[in-house]
């Protein structure tokens, strides 16, 4: 036996000096991976490497993997993320320390040098895999598996490096015929890697010096900056040491591309925007997004695979999709089990949430294999034209900060509308942050309960002139913002500014709207008459320049700070103007100088000969038909509408605390299967309908949840107002305004005259009131019954006549000044 143990041993011995064991003759061994990719200091790239590493890890991806991080002195010291990756610090190059160009692409060569250079791991490794962080590998990607070989490099097509095959390449490299156009995917030998790193990094410092040649029919850069001059750099310096790539095509897909038949792509880079249906996802959208330390925040909530094979018969087509979804998913997927390891709470279970952990979803992002039509290397002869367009979105100079801004006051009314905005905020994508500019008087401020409902400036009220002692609440609006200007420090390039009865549905920014300084973005008011007539000719000196324009703002910071004040003197010049209200001149049906603040936004903005892009495409209004092909952004449901018997109109919820009485909510609409589907116009209008209703429950849903509201099932009608406004919320499908509104809407009418609210009964409008009737009629009979019995008396006691509530006029005669074209089909009035 020993001696059997012994030849064995020699045996095993042989084999391995052989070559012979697990790797076949000819071929090296061992074979250590590494994967890198380099990011900066910045929630943009956070949010990336959790998705990049979430994947990696679900994908089995073989051995370690390393984020070359490049932050400044001043971005470590507030930096929160270096517990999100393996991570290999390397100086920050994105202000270049020679010339002071600023180009942190540079930052991708520069960090692969330094780790080349400095690593511990860099000397125990034979193949490198580099991608960039937004990305999300679907299966193991091992190069030789791809077919890399030493001085033969796999990577993707990147087929608009035009430069390869013009002048730039004949200025930049020795070997201009082995100029490859190639990026993304880099699957290489480490010594090949070696060798090419520090002529990647110069050749990248060499093209971004050469300004003479950053032309679009040079280099393919339709900007004409030179932002793609690390792509260059890496071909150029590939060239200058001999690499010759294997180029292919199949390996990784933007999502919204259609795979070749047979094709498995094993890496998504999403670096595009793309879409499912009304759904879309662009990354640059989230370019200050801090949704990594925001618990329970995922990117919004894409379509279910079940629904994606309802939407598409063609299966090349719905596969497509079901991809896009596969990304988002697995993003959404990382961001959950990221919170969790945050020390988040628990999140609250939701259908989706429910699917992300289910095994369904589990086996649809199972790791992919490779097949032999994905292992097909092309000749780059083609060039998609979809691929051209990355250039278009993939700048590494950041977009221009942008904040949001909305007007309110101190009401139960706008702090319902403002919980509905807020959380479509958070779930649009929009970037920057939001601000609410609450106008209250000191007395509203001393009772007012809803400080925390949204980050807030505050205000004085100017709803009763401070001067004239008119009543318009409508004025706050400039004036807040002009407030906010002069007290407030911000760092955004561009404002935009909603009302608070919208409901964001995507981002709103000035780069796809093609905002500049001096040409703000809005949407069309075409009911504002008064820019064509006399009314423009009284109160500006540019009656031309005057454009029938509101509900959303898009607008530079320079632009509004010359503006609001206009803005605001220009509302009071125009109130002041009773002469001109009739309906004829203004368009304003009630000819009371209502619309007046938004003809003060058009007259100012004339004043200064702004001329607003304008664009049909951002706002819709709910009820309103969609025009096909169009992803509006914002809901503004400032008029009522309705889904078959089903209404909603914001009016009638004046005086209902739907946000400090526990799971208050709105009336559920019809379930969209119950609807119509054989009119498709119809049928997306009363969807989108749905969708406005749905998002401000969900959003009220989400407030009583943090208040800690108790399980409504638990409650009862006899002790708990929150089981009061269920009743009131869901019980009605649609409520009479008699029992909400503290006017009488009958005499709501074109000629009614409109003066300062006063405070109504809210006896008269609460389920409370009914409780109290139906003790006190009880009471009443009870004392009947003893008087007879005591007195001796016989007979037919008198019964009371029953209590028919006749509902108070205030004699207010009050009027919806948050929408204040509640008489206008044709558009919205904001406050």
């Amino acid at each position: 036996m020993p001696r059997f143990l012994v030849l064995v041993a020699v045996g095993l011995m042989g084999l391995c000096m052989n070559g012979s064991w697990g790797v076949e003759a000819g071929q090296e061994a061992p074979r250590r991976i590494h994967t890198l990719f380099s990011v900066e200091c910045q929630d943009y790239f956070d949010w990336q490497t959790v998705g990049l590493m979430h994947s990696y890890k679900k994908a089995g991806q073989p051995g370690p993997i390393t984020r070359l991080l490049s932050c400044t002195d001043d971005e470590k010291k507030k930096y929160k993320g270096m517990h999100l990756a393996p991570t290999f610090e390397v100086p920050s190059m994105s202000r270049h320390p020679k010339t002071g160009d600023w180009y942190p692409a540079i930052n991708k060569p520069a960090g692969v040098v330094h780790w080349l250079k400095h690593s511990k791991e860099a000397e125990n490794v034979d193949w490198v895999l580099i991608l960039d962080a937004d990305m999300i590998i679907r299966g193991p990607i091992v190069p030789w598996e791809l077919g890399a070989e030493k001085g033969k490099p796999v990577a993707a097509y990147y087929g608009y490096l035009v430069g390869c095959d013009n002048i730039l390449s004949q200025l930049h490299t020795k070997h201009p015929d082995l100029c490859d156009k190639v990026g993304g995917l880099l699957a290489m030998h480490m010594d090949d890697l070696r060798a090419l790193a520090p002529m990647w990094l110069s050749k990248t410092e060499e093209v971004r010096e050469d300004r003479a040649h950053w032309t679009t029919n040079i280099t393919g850069d339709i900007y004409g900056k030179g932002w793609i001059s690390e792509m260059y750099g890496y071909s150029f310096g590939a060239a200058e040491v001999g690499l010759q790539h294997k180029i292919n095509d199949n390996l990784m897909i933007y999502p919204g591309y259609t795979p070749r038949e047979g094709v498995v792509p094993i890496l998504f880079h999403y670096g595009l925007p793309f879409s499912v249906g009304n759904w879309s996802f662009s990354k640059l959208d989230h370019h200050e997004d801090g949704i990594v330390y925001d618990c329970g925040r995922l990117f919004p909530e894409p379509p279910y695979p079940k629904e994606v094979k309802l939407m598409e018969s063609d299966p090349n087509k719905r596969r497509a999709l079901l991809l896009n979804l596969e990304c988002i998913n697995t993003l959404n997927e990382g961001l959950l089990l990221q919170h969790a390891a945050n020390g988040c709470p628990k999140p609250k279970w939701s259908k989706y949430l429910s699917f992300l952990k289910s095994k369904t979803f589990a086996e649809l992002t199972r790791p992919k294999q490779l097949t032999p039509a994905t292992l097909q290397f092309e000749n780059a002869v083609h060039v998609v034209q979809a691929v051209q367009q990355q250039v278009v979105d993939e700048p590494t100079k950041p977009h221009p900060k942008v904040h949001t801004l909305f007007s309110t006051e101190c009401t139960p009314y706008f702090d319902w509308q403002t919980v509905g905005l807020v959380h479509s905020f958070h779930l649009s994508g929009q970037p920057g942050n939001i601000t609410r500019l609450l106008s209250c008087t000191d007395e509203d401020l001393k009772q007012y309960t809803g400080h925390d409902l949204a980050p807030t400036h505050y205000v004085p009220s100017m709803s009763r002139h401070p001067l004239t002692g008119d009543w318009y609440p409508a004025i706050n609006k400039p004036a807040a913002v002009l407030h906010w200007l002069n007290h407030a420090n911000t760092d955004a390039e561009y404002i935009v500014i909603l009302d608070a009865d919208m409901i964001l549905r995507g981002p709103i920014t000035p780069w796809e709207f093609k905002a500049a300084r001096g040409r703000p973005v809005s949407t069309p008011y075409d009911y504002l008459i008064g820019c064509d007539n006399e009314l423009a000719n009284l109160h500006t000196r540019h009656p031309e320049a005057c454009d029938r324009v509101g509900g959303v703002i898009v607008m530079h910071i320079d632009d509004l700070r010359k503006f609001a004040l206009l803005w605001l003197h220009k509302t009071e010049e125009v109130r002041a103007d009773t002469a001109h209200y009739a309906t004829n001149i203004t368009g304003d049906i009630y000819a009371s100088g209502w619309i007046s603040e938004m003809y003060g936004y058009s007259f100012g903005a004339a004043e200064l000969k702004l001329r607003h892009q304008i664009s049909s495409e951002i706002l819709i209004y709910p009820g309103y038909a969609p025009q096909p092909g169009i992803r509006y952004r914002v809901f503004h449901y400032g008029l009522e509408y309705k889904v078959g018997n089903w209404s909603f109109d914001k009016a009638n919820w004046r005086n209902v605390d739907v946000v400090n009485k526990c799971w208050g909510q709105f009336p559920d609409p019809p379930d969209p299967s119950t609807l119509d589907q054989t009119d498709k116009n119809k049928l997306q209008t009363d969807l989108l309908s749905i969708e406005c209703i749905k998002t401000l429950n969900e959003a009220l849903r989400l407030h009583h949840e943090r208040r800690n509201c108790p399980d409504p099932n638990s409650l009862s009608n006899s002790n708990s107002d929150a089981a009061e406004e269920v009743v009131v919320s869901r019980k009605f499908g649609k409520l009479d305004a008699s029992h909400v509104v503290g006017s009488n809407r009958a005499e709501m009418n074109h000629s009614q005259e409109i003066s300062e609210p006063t405070l109504t009964d809210g006896l008269f409008s609460s389920v409370r009131f009914w409780v109290v009737a139906l003790w006190a009629f009880c009471g009443l009979g009870f004392l009947t019954v003893a008087s007879v019995l005591f007195s001796g008396r016989r007979g037919k006691g008198k019964r009371g006549k029953s209590y028919r509530i006749k509902r108070r006029n205030s004699g207010s005669g009050f009027m919806d000044i948050n929408g204040r074209d509640r008489h206008l089909r044709g558009g919205e009035v904001p406050l």
